[in-house]
């Protein structure tokens, strides 16, 4: 029995060894790939090591390519859509969840109904408003869509997490004197931190790696975000590639580094979930 069960975790870790392996290829891959030159791309050495590791591959990105200015652009696009949907949807779900009031099993079936709807299916319609608002060619003309598109699954994360916040500390907290308002913010919303966890980076990267939105409803070159800025490093009769991978890293660092920060927390979130009901 002891034998069997060595051996079975002996596979285990030799399968998820295999699985890592495979996970962590790709970044490996566009790393040594951001450090080379055509020849060597396009030659022999696709996966070994560069011969000559080009680091001026990332300057040309960051100066000649403008990556930094990109990289602040889909930032400040990224950072608030983030702040805007986490407030909208941790205040509608207090609503849809704490406050008994008639229709609000039909709303939250209503905002479930986003969940539906491809976000590039209404590129036209978003399109015609936002130029009739005079927006577009600004940061908002991406915040507003991005922001709208995620609110459905944001609430969705947020009502299944709250449901399981036992509402003894709601009454609890309006004995000691607590309005509705003093409910949100002293109990709910730090109760609330793995939800947050995980709609922020669902959130995130939605906007960050979203391209068709930012390269339609903006065409002024200074507020590019970074997937048009490498689109754009592309050339019309010759490309270099090492600068693309570089800009490629640049642009995936960030969400590598928020989601190795967070990831207990949406672990916790995902847990609550399980154990609903």
């Amino acid at each position: 029995m002891r034998n069997s069960s060595k051996t079975k975790e002996v596979l285990i870790y030799i399968g998820l060894a295999i699985w890592m392996i495979v996970n962590l290829f790709p970044v490996y891959w566009m790393f040594t790939f951001s450090l080379k030159s055509n020849p060597e791309i396009f030659g022999d050495n696709v996966i070994g090591l560069p011969k000559e590791w080009l680091w001026s591959n990332y300057t040309t990105a960051l100066h000649t390519g403008n990556m930094g200015l990109y990289f602040m652009n889909s930032a400040i696009v990224a950072i608030s859509t983030i702040i805007i949907t986490l407030c909208v949807a941790l205040m509608a779900t207090f609503a849809l969840t704490r406050l008994i009031w008639k229709g609000r099993k039909t709303l939250n079936k209503f905002f479930m109904l986003g969940l539906t709807i491809p976000i590039h299916a209404s590129i036209v319609p978003v399109y015609v408003t936002l130029s009739k608002l005079n927006m577009l060619n600004t940061y908002w003309a991406l915040i507003i869509p991005y922001s709208a598109f995620s609110l459905a699954m944001a609430i969705l994360v947020c009502v299944g997490f709250m449901n399981e916040i036992p509402r003894e500390l709601d009454e609890s907290a309006c004995i000691d004197g607590c309005g509705v308002f003093g409910v949100f913010f002293r109990i709910i919303v730090p109760l609330m931190r793995p939800a947050v966890a995980t709609v922020g980076i669902y959130t995130f990267l939605q906007c960050w790696n979203e391209l068709m939105f930012a390269n339609v409803f903006i065409s002024k070159n200074a507020l590019r975000t970074l997937p048009v800025g490498v689109q754009a490093l592309s050339g019309q009769y010759t490309t270099e590639w090492g600068p693309i991978g570089a800009a490629l890293v640049l642009a995936t660092f960030p969400t590598l580094f928020v989601y190795i920060f967070l990831s207990k927390k949406i672990q916790e979130s995902f847990i609550a979930g399980a154990i609903k009901g």
